[in-house]
């Protein structure tokens, strides 16, 4: 298998550069999309409830989720709990190794578990049975098998659509006596959700140089960076800073994270944000539509 320095990719070439450059400059991307555009977006859900294949573009998510009941934690004893485990495998692409993680992996990870459990996303409480007893224990499992660009919002997409998609079984407490039933028996119940965030990845590209009016007079004022939505591999690697935007349809943001050395002026920070705020919500329908096409054609039968 090919290996390279410190697990990092080979730097792009300087005829991928000048020529990603020079597309830029047209306001136009290698992939025909608009600056704003986003890849196309699918999802496949497996028999088992909670278990979602994502796929942005040629960037691909696996995420599932499962549940066991345990016994709360001592300080916590109304919250049920929820841990996620994220890995890259190697089919994402040569430069992974599952024996030591990437600083991409771990920076996934990180925002994962701001995104979904620090955002207070799912009503912990709910998932409690017998205060100080019994709760439930939600598994949050996200598997990386494809790496063609923005791994982070693909991940963020199909956790929270698994969340989503996912229920748990129906229990009956009778004094101390916690009684599980299946689904042949009563019906799963969707976990409850304070709301849904979604994470929107923006790459930045410093603005044309020294850029001239019709006088051939040096503009005095700095033109703004150019702004690509959703970054394919290429765009990401040549890019001089990212910017990843976590909110839901509500408009409240819940992570904003900055990665690389381009300075934002204020001003276009927020720019990215209300652009944001409207393929988030062209998102949600999105996943609103797919989960009840799903749902309609399943067969839930209860004795």
């Amino acid at each position: 298998m090919l290996k390279f320095a410190g697990n990092r990719p080979p730097s792009p070439s300087i005829a991928e550069k000048d020529f990603l450059q020079d597309a830029l400059r047209k306001k136009l991307r290698l992939d025909g999309r608009k600056p704003m555009d986003l890849r196309p977006i699918s999802f496949s859900f497996g028999p088992e409830l909670g278990w979602v294949d994502c796929s942005l573009g040629k960037t691909r998510v696996l995420a599932q989720v499962d549940a066991k009941m345990v016994k709360p934690l001592p300080e916590r004893p109304y919250e049920g709990l929820i841990t996620i485990h994220s890995e890259i495998s190697p089919m994402a692409g040569p430069e992974y190794d599952t024996a030591r993680p990437s600083e991409e992996e771990i920076g996934i990870s990180r925002m994962l578990d701001k995104i979904v459990k620090r955002s207070d996303a799912l009503d912990k409480e709910s998932l409690c049975v017998l205060a100080g007893q019994r709760v439930w224990h939600l598994r949050l499992t996200v598997h990386f098998i494809s790496d063609a660009g923005n791994m982070l919002d693909c991940a963020v997409l199909a956790s929270m659509v698994a969340l989503r998609h996912f229920r748990r079984p129906e229990v009956e407490v009778i004094g101390d006596e916690v009684i599980i039933h299946s689904p042949s028996e009563r019906a799963p119940v969707p976990l409850a959700l304070h709301h849904i965030p979604l994470c929107l990845t923006f790459a930045f590209f410093p603005p044309p140089s020294n850029p001239t009016s019709k006088n051939n007079e040096v503009q005095e004022e700095t033109p703004p960076p150019i702004v690509l939505a959703d970054p394919n591999t290429l765009e990401e690697r040549l890019a001089d800073g990212t910017l990843s935007v976590a909110l839901n349809v509500q408009r409240e943001l819940c992570v904003l994270h900055k990665a690389g050395g381009l300075p934002l002026e204020p001003a276009e920070v927020m720019k990215v944000v209300q652009r944001a705020t409207f393929l988030v919500k062209e998102l949600d329908e999105l996943v609103e539509a797919r989960l009840r096409e799903d749902w309609e054609g399943r067969h839930v039968e209860v004795r």
